[in-house]
């Protein structure tokens, strides 16, 4: 009798281990996902230019650290462009966008399409990518 009821308190205790904590991949309703930077020029451009798109536009956006935020909530309603300007670091969090469902989180695509350097000459994209997670 012990045997069965010591089995039935290990599974017990591995089912609940097993639906609880993980990453949070399985979450939805609205939420936050941050927006990283790569950029081969670190410490070296003063603004730059993104498009995020997904299967619904960001609600609304805040800027990194050190960074102004500009929006053009206009594009359509699935993308949303964003110019930010100030000090881009590589590896960064220049945006934190908010979401409808954090559980369309891998429907989500950023984009680099401008970067300016110090001396407002446009550099070339090559290198550049975001990375969004939650």
């Amino acid at each position: 009798m012990k045997r069965v009821f010591g089995a039935l308190i290990l599974a017990g205790a591995l089912f609940t281990g097993l639906s609880c904590g993980g990453d949070g991949g399985t979450d939805s309703g609205p939420g936050v996902l941050k927006v990283k930077l790569t950029a081969p020029a670190a410490n070296a451009d003063s603004a730059i230019l993104i498009t995020i798109t997904g299967p619904v536009a960001p609600t609304g956006a805040t800027a990194g650290a050190g960074l102004r935020l500009f929006s053009d909530p206009g594009v359509s309603g699935t993308t949303r462009r964003y110019a930010l300007t100030g000090r881009m670091t590589n590896g960064a969090t220049i945006l934190t966008i908010n979401v409808a469902d954090v559980g369309a989180f891998s429907q989500y695509h950023g984009s680099v399409d401008g970067v300016s350097q110090d001396n407002y000459q446009l550099r070339s994209l090559s290198g550049y990518a975001l990375a969004l997670t939650r």
